[in-house]
């Protein structure tokens, strides 16, 4: 199961008012980026490239007869007619709150077995604010957070900037962009006005840590959930000037395969003290959520290094290319893991999760 991103120019990047930002590329020329006020070109961000959707069905047909099936409207009748006997499940959906949950709750509907995390930890993951509130419940440290729904509702908001406002329902960066992050009431203001009026949702506005970032790939179900590799987000490498936050335009417009940066360290270079305190953490987090399988967890330390959960991806993002800095795959290849294996050890932890294996 997949939903295939459609093509479109990655050459805009989007912000309240026109614009243009101008940094160097690994070749030394100067390149300028136009921005476009519409922030238009993100709305398939969170779907799969032909290339990663096929690199799947050729590492799934190593091992098992493979037939794709899109995430659309003839979605349901497709599984009625082939009744596949196990599902990889990658669709991020297209519409609404829920729309990664919607495959599986099909699925779960019809009983037919399929990868990955349920329609409600999927649902939970997506809500930001709903997450956050089950981790500070069970004290899994987060940073600090409120939900606006309108304009009116800043007044009385205790997040002090700089702070990061983000749209309440959304992943792989989509409407997250360097101007994100707020540096004066003004920016907050503005910030909360586009994430309003351009995504149609509520603005997460969270608390800026800001320590160092790291994202941790984790495997596993029930007593054996383990870390892979640990790796770290070197804010150094981006242009000049740009705010140390991994936005928009830092995993799409300025890290290209052609110029890619040099922004993932993996093993990440950390003490082996902050290294467990993260690691058990981020399990801690991933059983907490009811997580399955796989997924990737995004952690940031504060002021004191101290680390926080920022959020869980229960649908990872997974670039077959090595030049495409894809977290997971580079964490599974520092584990001693190719692609391939990646995919077939999640296809094997799912199988083993229904008795199928």
């Amino acid at each position: 199961m997949y939903n295939q991103k459609k093509e479109v120019s990655p050459a805009t990047v989007v912000s309240n008012e026109p614009d243009s930002l101008s940094f160097n590329s690994s070749t030394n020329d100067t390149e300028t980026v136009v921005v476009s006020p519409q922030r238009a070109n993100d709305k398939y961000a969170e779907w799969d490239s032909w290339e990663t959707i096929h690199a799947v069905e050729l590492a799934l047909a190593e091992h098992h007869d493979v037939t794709l099936i899109e995430a659309d409207e003839h979605a349901y009748q497709k599984f009625l007619t082939t009744r596949p006997e196990i599902v990889f499940n990658i669709s991020e959906g297209m519409n609404g709150v829920s729309r990664e949950a919607q495959i599986p709750a099909m699925l779960e509907y019809l009983g037919i077995p399929y990868s990955g995390s349920d329609p409600l930890t999927l649902a939970i993951c997506l809500d930001k604010s709903r997450a956050k509130e089950i981790l500070s419940y069970y004290h899994i440290s987060t940073a600090q957070f409120e939900v606006i729904h309108s304009l009116s509702e800043l007044t009385s908001c205790s997040i002090s900037t700089p702070c990061m406002v983000k749209p309440l329902h959304e992943g792989s960066s989509k409407g997250i962009y360097d101007s994100s992050l707020a540096k004066s009431q003004a920016d907050l203001i503005k910030e909360v006005e586009t994430v309003i009026s351009v995504y149609h949702q509520p603005a997460l506005i969270e608390e800026f840590l800001s320590g160092r970032e790291f994202t941790v790939a984790v495997m596993g179900n029930d007593d054996e959930v383990t870390c892979l590799p640990i790796v770290e987000i070197k804010f150094d490498s981006l242009p000049e000037g740009v705010n140390p936050i991994y936005s928009y335009e830092a995993k799409w417009i300025f890290d290209r395969p052609e110029s890619p940066l040099d922004i993932f360290e993996c093993p990440a270079k950390i003490p082996s003290s902050l290294k467990n305190e993260i690691e058990q953490l981020c399990i801690k987090a991933y059983k907490t959520l009811r997580c399955r399988d796989w997924c990737r967890i995004d952690v940031r330390l504060d002021a004191q290094g101290i680390p926080h959960i920022i959020e869980l991806n229960p649908l990872p993002g997974i670039l077959p290319n090595p030049k495409d800095n894809s977290c997971f795959p580079k964490a599974a290849r520092a584990a001693g893991m190719n692609y391939n294996q990646l995919i077939q050890t999640t296809m094997w932890l799912a199988a083993k999760r229904y008795g199928l294996s």
